[in-house]
């Protein structure tokens, strides 16, 4: 199979990875949207779980990592739910992790160990333990494939960036035991800017606040009248919302036409008809420095002073004011 992405070119892929390409959990995310409710408001911000789950492979790949962590790069996001994280505000899960805690049986119960096993892979040597994989995943505030592929992913997308600065920033990248770095403190500028545009622009901006909000409070309500129930967040997105729509109970349809392409609304601190928190996410990666890695920010005022300016708004949170919807 040859793997085309816009970001980071063209690859021929081994079998193993074909095959769980192929499978319905890796297809499903398809239709999963990365931004949660954010296509039901711009229908622009479209990028997909699987988008963004093949990226995460091809990255990993592109910086040497081995087969088996590509494996995992590509199957790290099959547990997300319709809508991604919005259930983690249907839930009040204030570490956005519900994807996670599902993981295990999400896996056991598809076809992917038995894929795995023909190719003499174990499942639960590759897929059950994240650590081993230090180019996949890293704690925060330090560089992964996994938050490096969703910022250019989106900001490319979203017009923010060029494919040039894609580009460069990836000829900056560098390997050093398995973990991610710069090697130039410019470049990391760059990506603690761009970064921000991501969580803080994007992941923050009112109109995809005001989605996320009325997405998970319509599907509270569903939830407790037993419209809908656990099972139904592993469809798609347009899988459960059509299961709202057929229910056609009223309550519900009006909280849906809430969620259009017209809806109006802007930040007030003073004027505000509701207020929301994200997840607090920092970045401050480690670039090489002589002989060292050093944290981005302890060599430029610019990331500690876009980090401090990130934190701030983050744990303040949006105050949006519904102008029309």
């Amino acid at each position: 199979m040859i793997i085309s992405d816009k970001l980071y070119g063209e690859f021929e892929v081994e079998h193993v990875l074909e095959q769980l390409i192929v499978s319905k959990p890796v297809q499903r995310l398809k239709g999963i949207h990365q931004g949660g409710a954010s296509y039901l408001v711009n229908e622009k911000w479209n990028v997909t779980r699987f988008d963004h789950s093949i990226g995460v492979m091809l990255l990993i790949r592109k910086l040497g990592g081995s087969l088996e962590e590509q494996i995992a790069g590509l199957l790290h996001d099959v547990s997300h739910t319709a809508f991604s994280h919005v259930v983690d505000f249907v839930f009040d899960n204030k570490k956005e992790d519900y994807h996670e805690t599902i993981y295990d049986s999400i896996i056991q119960e598809s076809e992917i160990p038995t894929i795995l096993k023909k190719y003499h892979y174990n499942y639960e040597d590759i897929l059950l333990d994240d650590t081993k994989w230090t180019l996949l995943e890293q704690p925060a505030p330090e560089l992964c494939a996994d938050r490096v592929d969703y910022t250019l992913r989106d900001m490319f997308e979203y017009g923010q960036i060029s494919l040039v600065d894609v580009h460069k920033f990836l000829s900056d990248l560098t390997v050093v035991d398995g973990k991610i770095y710069l090697q130039n403190i410019d470049i990391a500028e760059w990506f603690v800017k761009t970064y921000y545009k991501e969580v803080i622009d994007f992941f923050m901006d009112p109109l995809n606040i005001y989605g996320y909000d009325r997405l998970a409070k319509t599907l509270k309500l569903a939830l407790a009248q037993e419209i809908i129930n656990l099972d139904d967040f592993l469809k798609d997105d347009d899988g459960l919302i059509q299961k709202l729509w057929s229910s056609k109970n009223k309550e519900i349809q009006i909280l849906l036409e809430k969620l259009n392409q017209n809806v109006n609304v802007k930040e007030d601190m003073d004027q505000f008809d509701l207020h929301r928190k994200n997840k607090i996410r920092l970045i401050d990666p480690s670039v090489l420095n002589g002989n060292t890695f050093v944290r981005a920010s302890v060599l430029s005022k610019k990331v500690a002073e876009m980090n401090k300016t990130a934190y701030e708004k983050a744990k303040r949170g949006m105050y949006i004011k519904i102008l029309s919807n």
